[in-house]
C-alpha cells in the first residue's frame, strides 16, 4: 500500500478501524510482600533526610541521567537554582576542619562532565558506573580519592590524590597514583597515567560551597570550573534509579519500592514528556512494534486527555503515535493509540494498521518519576525529562 503524505497538526487525527496487536511473551508478575523487605541493597536500607532547601536540590536532580551528561536547559537551571541557595545558606562553617566532610561520597551530578579529568571524561556520564570520591583529611596522610565502581563483581578503579587544607572551604591536592582493582585478579592493574611527569596539570584545588549539618549533601566546585553535587548517602527514588542504570535485581528493587509507597491513594497521570527507562518486556525484533507499544523513546501526556509515543527514527525522522486516554479507575486509565506515523520535515506518512487499545495502571507516581503497567501487562519506568513545566 502505498503512503500519501499529510500535514502534520498539533491535534492528531483519528481513524476507526480493526486493531491488530503483535503478540509478546508473557511478563513477571511482581507479588508484594507482607513485611518489609530485607536485601543487601534494600531501598530503606538507610533513612535520609532534607532540610527544604536541600530537599528542592534532591529532587531537581532525580530523573537526570549521566550525572549532568544529559540534562535538559531546563533540569540544568533547576539544578543551578537550588545549588545558589544552598551555597548562600552556607551550611558547616569550615567545612574542610569538619569531621562531617570524611568519608566516601557519591557524586550525583556535575556541570562539565565531557571536561576535565579523565577520569571525568571516560566514566562520569556513564550512569551503569558508579561514581565515588573518598575524603580523609584529619589524619598524617591527607587524601583525596576519585573512584570508579564498575560493578560488584568487576571492581574499581581509584584515582588518588595527596591533599592539604589551604583555609577552611578549600582543599589543595596533587594525584599521585591509581590502579584498576579487579575481583578476578589477585594484584592491582597501574592506571596508565605519569602524574609525576604532567607537572601542574596533576595538581588542582576543591572549594567546598556546601555541607550540609546531617553531613549527607556537599556541593563543591573545582579549580577548572566544574560544580560536584555529592551525597553520602542517597534518597528511595535515588537508589531505585541507580539500581536501574546498573540492570542487577530491578524487579526486585522495584517491587520493594512499590511496596515501600502502596499507600498513598488514587494517583493521576501527571502531564509532560516521559522518558522510559526500564521496562519488563525484552524489544522485539519489530523496531515498530516496540516504539508503538512504549518499549522505547519519549512519552508525551496532555491535559486534553491525549497521549503520544515519539521515538527518534534515522535520519531526522521521527516515529509518532497518538491517542485518547480516559480515566476508569482510583489508578487506571483506558488507553487508545490509534494514530501513527512516521514524521519528517513537519509532514506525517500514516501508518494506517497500527494501534493498540491496553489499561494503564499507575503503580506510583510524583513529578519526577512514574511506574505503571501498560501495554500487555508490561512494567514501565519513566521519568520526567521537562522538569516541571506543563505541556
Amino acid at each position: 500500500m502505498a503512503l500519501r503524505a499529510h500535514t502534520v497538526t498539533s491535534a492528531p487525527t483519528f481513524h476507526s478501524r480493526q486493531f491488530q496487536r503483535p503478540t509478546f511473551p508473557p511478563t513477571t508478575t511482581l507479588r508484594f510482600r507482607n513485611s518489609s523487605p530485607t536485601r543487601a541493597n534494600s531501598l530503606t536500607a538507610e533513612q535520609v533526610s532534607f532540610t527544604e532547601e536541600e530537599n528542592s536540590l534532591v529532587e531537581a536532580l532525580i530523573g537526570i541521567q549521566g550525572r549532568g551528561r544529559s540534562a535538559s536547559p531546563q533540569q540544568l537551571n533547576e539544578v543551578e537554582s537550588a545549588v545558589k541557595v544552598l551555597e548562600a545558606l552556607q551550611g558547616v562553617p569550615e567545612p574542610t576542619s569538619s569531621s562531617l566532610i570524611e568519608g566516601r561520597w557519591q557524586l550525583m551530578f556535575t556541570t562539565r562532565p565531557g571536561t576535565a579529568s579523565p577520569i571525568q571524561r571516560t566514566f562520569v556520564g556513564v550512569d551503569f558506573f558508579s561514581v565515588f570520591q573518598e575524603v580523609y583529611l584529619q589524619t598524617k596522610d591527607q587524601r583525596v580519592s576519585n573512584i570508579v565502581k564498575f560493578s560488584d563483581a568487576i571492581g574499581e578503579l581509584k584515582v588518588e590524590a595527596e591533599a592539604s587544607i589551604k583555609d577552611g572551604k578549600r582543599i589543595l591536592f596533587r594525584f599521585d597514583k591509581a590502579a584498576f582493582s579487579f575481583k578476578f585478579l589477585p594484584f592491582k592493574v597501574p592506571y596508565p597515567v605519569p602524574f609525576r611527569l604532567l607537572g601542574d596539570e596533576a595538581k588542582g584545588w576543591l572549594d567546598t560551597t556546601y555541607l550540609s549539618q546531617s553531613g549527607n549533601l556537599r556541593i563543591s566546585r573545582g579549580n577548572k570550573g566544574t560544580t560536584f553535587v555529592l551525597q553520602k548517602k542517597a534518597e528511595p527514588r535515588q537508589r531505585l534509579l541507580s539500581i536501574i542504570s546498573t540492570g542487577t535485581g530491578v524487579k526486585e528493587a522495584i517491587e520493594e519500592f512499590i511496596y515501600l509507597n502502596q499507600n498513598i491513594g488514587e494517583l493521576e497521570l501527571q502531564e509532560g514528556e516521559w522518558q522510559m527507562v526500564w521496562s519488563s518486556q525484552e524489544e522485539t525484533d519489530s523496531w515498530l512494534e516496540n516504539a508503538a507499544n512504549g518499549l522505547m523513546g519519549t512519552q508525551i501526556v496532555r491535559g486534553n486527555e491525549q497521549i503520544k509515543f515519539v521515538v527518534d527514527a534515522f535520519l531526522g525522522l521521527k516515529f509518532s503515535i497518538s491517542g485518547t486516554l480516559v480515566k476508569s479507575g482510583s489508578r487506571t486509565y483506558d488507553v487508545t493509540m490509534d494514530d501513527a506515523a512516521i514524521i519528517g520535515g513537519g509532514f506525517g506518512y500514516p501508518l494506517e494498521e497500527l494501534g493498540s487499545k491496553f489499561e494503564l495502571e499507575l503503580l506510583y507516581s510524583d513529578d519526577k518519576i512514574r511506574i505503571s503497567r501498560g501495554y500487555n501487562k508490561i512494567l514501565f519506568v519513566h521519568i520526567r525529562t521537562d522538569g516541571l513545566k506543563q505541556k
